[in-house]
């Protein structure tokens, strides 16, 4: 098993120290590329369930991706969390999706919200989805992550194929930094077309209890930085939170399925607790995945990270 801080940090240092934002927007901007059909990969074999991942109850029973499935017909919003260069989780979240649409897409609105698209891109996104612009042009345009032609692109087609939402969840960098350098206050000055792309002002505080799987998350980093980086941390969580709360709000008996890094979905802490902020009541299922040197065997550590855990295989030398 990949150590705690690992999972839940390694990006998290990127942003904070390479992009001067803070924890959770882990990837950098891709560069365009010609993706209009002339970047296609190979597909890749199929996933092996009890091989490449293995999927557990809360306390750590064995079940399946079937169950976790199942589950979502009593549940409005799923959170599945990642960590962002695990491709099988990846791989996991895409067979989820396909899943809720072909089971669910008949009978409900299925909608895909994405902490890898900021807010004041969603209009490109739109675009893209309707067919008024190339896939190029959403490549140079809405700064997706550099990984996100193998590991997001998957679940943004098959939205589009099937003509559903895709929601750009995530508050704008340059918000989230400023957040982080000079407090959540600091919003306030900001005029209101950078209002339309943030949850609504004051945003949540931090829970106690986010607040104490931050700090032994950060440890002795926090000296080291600007600020309280936990402002933008939060601002993120309620930007995503109000971003899921809105489009179930706007859907006819949704299901949204929100992907973004572990961090701000497991414990039903961060993202979660602002959906529930902004949206009481709200039906919240957690998937969270963890990779492993053998998924079959279940670590003790893992229990109640969300109601499922997907384990995933981990690369040789992890």
């Amino acid at each position: 098993m990949l150590t705690r801080f690992s999972h839940r940090a390694s990006s998290l240092f990127t942003v904070l120290f390479a992009a001067g934002a803070c924890a959770g927007g882990g990837a950098t901007v891709a560069s365009p590329v010609p993706v209009d059909g002339s970047a296609e990969a190979p597909a890749p074999p199929p996933l092996r369930e009890g091989v490449d991942f293995a999927v557990y109850t809360a306390e750590g029973a064995p079940t399946s991706i079937d169950a976790v499935v199942a589950a979502f017909a009593e549940h409005d919003a799923v959170f599945v969390g990642e960590r962002h260069d695990d491709g099988i989780t990846h791989r996991v979240q895409a067979l989820l999706f396909d899943r809720a649409v072909d089971d669910f897409g008949s009978s409900r609105e299925v909608v895909l919200s994405l902490e890898m698209f900021e807010r004041d891109v969603q209009y490109v996104l739109d675009e893209y989805l309707a067919g008024l612009i190339t896939e190029a042009h959403l490549m140079s345009s809405a700064r997706p992550w550099d990984n996100y032609v193998p590991d997001y692109r998957p679940m943004v087609e098959r939205a589009r194929e099937a003509g559903l939402e895709v929601v750009a969840a995530n508050a704008p960098r340059r918000y989230a930094n400023r957040a982080s350098r000079l407090g959540r206050e600091s919003l306030d000055a900001l005029g209101p077309e950078a209002m339309r792309h943030l949850p609504p002002m004051p945003y949540p505080e931090a829970s106690d209890a986010y607040r104490a799987e931050w700090d032994a998350l950060m440890g002795d980093a926090m000296q080291h930085m600007q600020g309280d980086p936990l402002d933008a941390q939060t601002l993120w969580d309620a930007s995503m939170g109000h971003a899921v709360a809105t489009a179930l709000d706007a859907a006819d008996d949704g299901l949204v399925l929100h992907m973004a890094g572990g961090f701000h979905v497991e414990n039903g802490t961060g993202t979660p607790e602002a959906l529930e902020h902004y949206r009481p009541g709200t039906r919240s299922l957690i998937v969270a995945a963890r990779p492993a040197a053998d998924p079959t065997v279940w670590d003790p550590a893992l229990a109640g990270l969300g109601h499922f855990v997907v384990v995933t295989q981990a690369p040789p030398g992890n």
